[in-house]
């Protein structure tokens, strides 16, 4: 193994920690619903998204489409896992409408990653060729993930408060895109470049933020403890967030 090949293995697998600490993230939010027994306000949009997204991730990293890519499907892999088990929890205390909403959308996605898949492997017959074709969709999807961070930071600069975007997760984004966009660049992967350079963008103008409004925002806010990163109580009840951790870590897992 030549010395690229060697320190491009050590940064996915360093990838590969930073990404699953992401993806473990919103493990309390559902802890608190599986406690509460309900999902009270909760939406499962960002999971049922990040399902898809790591499919797609899972597929081009594969041996038939993108070979060498054995660090992109397992975290993907875990990733798909993790998701899966969020969604269960979602599943298990939602009403009937959340269930066939989350039913009715993996059902769509499976027959899309399906169809996907047979016409990748019917139609094109090099690895060039599939990886171009499965890549697209990767970064089109990853791309779509970035909706949520956007609307993280145009809460901060509206609010003129970093409440809900805490320092250590905007560090984290930042570092999971360079560690990808690193391991991407060591042995060019064009698909891979493009969602993590778009991850390490979005987690250094998060930090630029934090870094502007952190004065404005009222200390008792900033330092209250035991407050949900991903819910805001509004009379009372939970409100969800936009999910940026959840957001980076999907788009630029790994980718």
């Amino acid at each position: 193994m030549s010395a690229s090949e060697t320190a491009r293995t050590v940064i996915g697998i360093i990838g590969n920690v930073i990404s699953f600490a992401l993806f473990v993230s919103p493990a309390p939010t559902f802890w608190r619903i599986w406690k509460n027994k309900s999902v009270e306000e909760f939406k499962p949009d960002p999971y049922i998204a990040t399902v898809m997204n790591c499919m797609f991730w899972i597929f081009y990293g594969i041996p038939v489409v993108h070979p060498d890519s054995t660090l992109v499907v397992t975290i993907n892999g875990i990733g798909l896992a993790i998701e899966l088990i969020y969604l269960a929890i979602y599943f298990a205390f939602a009403p009937n409408k959340g269930r066939l909403k989350v039913i009715g959308w993996l059902c769509v996605e499976c027959a899309f990653i399906a169809v996907i898949a047979v016409v990748t492997l019917m139609v094109f017959h090099s690895h060039a060729s599939r990886s171009n074709f499965v890549g697209i969709f990767c970064v089109i999807f990853g791309v779509l993930m970035y909706a949520s961070p956007l609307t993280i930071m145009r809460k901060v600069i509206k609010t003129k408060s970093v409440e809900y975007m805490p320092f250590y997760l905007s560090l984290t984004n930042f570092l999971n895109g360079i560690i990808w966009l690193t391991y991407a660049l060591i042995k060019f992967d064009l698909f891979i470049t493009i969602s993590n350079g778009l991850g390490a963008v979005s987690g250094a103008i998060q930090l630029i933020l934090y870094a502007y409004y952190r004065r404005s925002t009222p200390k008792n806010k900033e330092t209250e403890k035991g407050k949900p990163s991903e819910v805001e109580m509004e009379n009372g009840k939970p409100q969800q967030l936009p999910m940026s951790a959840e957001a980076a870590a999907v788009s630029g897992m790994a980718a």
